[in-house]
């Protein structure tokens, strides 16, 4: 049996349950059900975008540090 998404996710990130609930917009208390039970479409959703937006936020500084990179060849 797979390990509940929830559990998963704040294990991976190293997060509470409180955490997390505040970087998806859901409550302490949704989180912690859905971590005992089971996680709804909605909230699966959420933390899928979550770590879509931690990865093109990854990306865009990967992109910003090329540029500044390049200036500073450019210029020198």
């Amino acid at each position: 049996m797979a390990e509940n998404l929830i559990k998963q996710t704040c294990k991976e990130l190293g997060l509470t349950y409180k955490q997390l609930g505040e970087l998806i917009g859901y409550s302490e208390s949704a989180v912690k059900s859905a971590a005992v039970g089971s996680v709804s479409e909605p909230m699966s959703f959420a933390i899928s975008q979550y770590f879509k937006i931690q990865e093109l936020e990854a990306k865009l500084r990967a992109c910003d540090s090329f540029k500044q990179n390049l200036k500073d060849f450019l210029n020198s």
